[in-house]
């Protein structure tokens, strides 16, 4: 059976699992394994997601499960996300998650993020819960690689306030050695922003997406969505099977002002 889920296109057999594995193939239908199988759960501060221009100052409930659809070698949660965590995962159905999340209301929570490995794998899950979280005045926020399919966005994006969507490069071999698709990440962006508010965030890797020329380019075909779609221009840190030194914080300075000749809103990370 194909799972549509994303660009990948997985044909995924019965009893088998497709790239991210997280969704399987069971009595001749594809579905998500991690359907409400929770790895962490943490109150957060909005910033952290990041998301600098939405809600400014508050908290929110961050979600995570397991698996993911790209293969990055700096990944900071490569644990629960390069792994099946199905047997070692927490299962909170969409009602739990939504009535945990109006608990901390009082405390300064908005809502429910959908975080931490790639959500929109089981986006059937954020589906079925931000339908709740919406019923209960609670905001939504889905912080992805943004390589699903149109399809599955369109699915979550009725009942989604914001974006946080990873640009990890500029250029088709960047992507490409991290098992992604740079054309399905720039239609998502497209897509979301039409009906979403919608952050941009970009890892500075040395030596894969560090150059002005391609800064440039990336940041002028941001403003041609929208110029005032914030950018977070963050500072990568040696992890998982990544060993290159950290981002200079002069050159990120650097991409910073070429970013800010196209877009109104840069912010540096991790600095």
């Amino acid at each position: 059976m194909k799972c549509t889920t994303c660009f990948h296109q997985c044909e995924i057999p019965e009893g088998g699992r497709g790239f991210c594995r997280a969704r399987i193939c069971e009595n001749g239908k594809i579905r998500p394994e991690n359907y409400g199988c929770l790895t962490s759960l943490a109150l957060d501060p909005i910033e952290k997601k990041p998301l600098y221009d939405f809600h400014p100052g508050s908290l929110i409930l961050s979600a995570g499960s397991y698996g993911c659809n790209l293969r990055c070698p700096f990944c900071q949660n490569y644990e629960i996300s390069q792994e099946n965590l199905h047997g070692r995962s927490l299962y909170v159905s969409p009602e739990q998650l939504v009535e945990e999340a109006k608990k901390y209301v009082p405390a300064g929570n908005i809502g429910i993020a959908f975080t931490y490995n790639e959500p929109m794998i089981g986006w059937e899950y954020i589906r079925d819960t931000a339908k709740l979280a919406k019923e209960n005045d609670l905001q939504v926020v889905v912080v992805t690689n943004g390589t699903a399919s149109r399809e599955a966005l369109e699915e979550i994006l009725p009942y989604v306030d914001a974006f946080n969507i990873d640009l990890k490069g500029f250029t088709d071999p960047v992507y490409q050695s991290y098992a992604g698709s740079l054309e399905q990440v720039k239609a998502f962006i497209k897509r979301a922003a039409k009906d979403a508010h919608v952050e941009i965030t970009s890892l500075i890797v040395p030596g894969k997406n560090d150059s002005l020329e391609q800064m440039d380019q990336q940041a002028k075909w941001l403003a041609s969505v929208d110029p005032d779609i914030p950018l977070h221009i963050t500072r990568y840190f040696p992890r998982w099977k990544e060993t290159e030194d950290p981002t200079d914080i002069e050159q990120m300075k650097q991409l910073q002002k070429v970013a800010e000749n196209h877009l109104h809103k840069v912010y540096l990370g991790n600095v």
